[in-house]
């Protein structure tokens, strides 16, 4: 028969042509229907599976939310004999409405019949039974405050943060880098001492208790059920925060370091290092009773109370530092809310980042060595900067916007008066008036960049400057 389909009846058709085209459909058909039959069985298991549990069952069911203060606990580590003396630091910081924690006594203490403080307090539980060879007895007792600290069970903690009686925290940009971390993931963040010869001592990998430091309620909750038995095999250590570190290496954790937590293992003036702040957030003071004052004619905790209100105005700026560059002829450098510096000559940007050589070492008061790099003052005074410090903060008609004046400190005219005309311009401001936005937070979450300045004017003896971040 001929195919009635073919236009050359002449030549017929292959045999296998039709059965061909037949089985290439029928496979076709089953892939698909095995495809939609797993499809409908993946939907029919995934409906009927449950959730996976979260990683740590104790974190509250808002843990994606962003940190705040109220993820955090504070242990302060505290002493019944110096507490008189030290607790007016932590009142600068401490704010019930917000910030929560205790104070860690050796014993009970008869509040009424002393100062009141912001804080409650408790007394260390079960630190008398562990041997020490090294130290004293209190840094065993401050070792485990983590693990009181996370026994009370308080609500809702991500974060618990441990630190001194003589630390000053700034809460906002401690909850600001803090916020960068996962709390469920076992961490461990602090910051070394600017002293290399007391990281030699002690160790380059541990978060130095003074400056504060923070576990993760991962690594609490690990912590204490370890603590105990790390304090019975590291009794030769020092200090408290050597021994919390070698517990936490035991548990593979290593220490995330954030450079705004400062130790301030240094002696003298600590001008040079906070004109000269790192890129990152203001997080605590350590030593504060031990060092010069930060501003001038003031008391320690007079210059305390003056540096807080501006971390208040504008908490993630605060000591934040740039620096611009006056018709190619001044440097000027900015540590928001404390001092801005002007030089009669041209500094390259490496050179300002630099701090100024006004503190020696911790233990043995000698210029060197640090953990950065330092630049020393010139003896010679026409060569040193003019220095403004922190007179008063102002509120622009707009609130996302601050406006801080400094005023020049006095000095010596006499010592003075051989300078160049270019010193004898730059000394004859008296006041420098800064306009500067309202820092983000979240500046912090990817990599920082220093933000710049340009002088808008200088005249009738008051300069003003505008902080802006890059345009690209």
């Amino acid at each position: 028969m001929v195919n009635p389909t073919r236009e050359n009846p002449g030549l017929n058709p292959l045999p296998m042509d039709t059965p061909r085209v037949s089985l290439r459909a029928a496979v076709s058909l089953v892939f698909l229907f095995s495809l939609t039959i797993g499809f409908f069985s993946l939907l029919l298991i995934s409906g009927n599976r449950s959730p996976p549990p979260p990683l740590y069952p104790a974190v509250r069911n808002d843990a994606v939310s962003p940190t705040n203060i109220s993820h955090i606990a504070f242990g302060i580590g505290g002493s019944t004999a110096t507490w008189a003396t030290r607790q007016r630091y932590l009142d600068l910081w401490w704010t019930p409405q917000s910030t929560r924690g205790y104070v860690f006594f050796e014993k009970q203490y008869d509040f009424e019949s002393n100062a009141s403080s912001k804080i409650s307090y408790r007394v260390s539980s079960n630190w008398t039974r562990f041997p020490f060879t090294a130290g004293s007895d209190s840094a065993v007792r401050l070792a485990r405050i983590v693990v009181d600290l996370f026994s009370l069970k308080l609500e809702n903690v991500r974060w618990f943060v441990m630190g001194d009686d003589d630390t000053v925290f700034f809460p906002e940009n401690l909850a600001a880098v803090l916020g960068k971390y996962d709390h469920r993931r076992m961490m461990y963040v602090g910051g070394n001492s600017e002293s290399v010869e007391q990281n030699v001592m002690h160790a380059y990998g541990m978060a130095y208790g003074g400056g504060g430091f923070a576990v993760s309620y991962a690594l609490a909750e690990r912590l204490s059920d370890e603590m105990d038995g790390c304090l019975d095999r590291y009794h030769y250590f020092y200090g408290s925060d050597q021994r919390v570190w070698a517990c936490v290496g035991e548990l593979g954790v290593r220490l995330t370091t954030e450079f705004g937590f400062h130790q301030m293992d240094i002696r003298g003036d600590p001008f040079g290092l906070l004109a000269a702040h790192p890129l990152s957030p203001l997080v605590s003071l350590h030593h504060v009773d031990l060092m010069n004052p930060l501003f001038p004619k003031q008391t320690k905790l007079g210059s305390l109370r003056i540096l807080l209100k501006a971390y208040e105005s504008d908490p993630s700026r605060i000591l934040q530092h740039c620096f611009c560059f006056y018709r190619n002829q001044w440097s000027v450098s900015v540590s928001w809310g404390y001092v801005v510096q002007i030089y009669s000559y041209l500094l390259a940007p490496h050179d300002l980042e630099r701090p100024l050589q006004t503190f020696q070492t911790w233990r043995s008061w000698k210029d060197e060595p640090f953990t950065f790099n330092t630049r020393p003052i010139s003896p010679d005074p026409c060569l040193q900067p003019v220095i403004f410090y922190l007179h008063s903060i102002q509120r622009n008609s707009s609130i996302s916007v601050k406006v801080t004046k400094y005023k020049k400190i006095a000095v010596d005219s006499d010592a003075v008066k051989g300078c160049d005309e270019r010193y004898a311009r730059a000394f004859s401001v008296e006041n420098v008036v800064v306009i500067a936005p309202v820092m983000d937070p979240s500046e912090w979450d990817q990599s920082p960049r220093r933000q710049c300045c340009d002088v808008i004017n200088s005249r009738r003896k008051t300069m003003r400057i505008r902080i802006t971040r890059w345009n690209k």
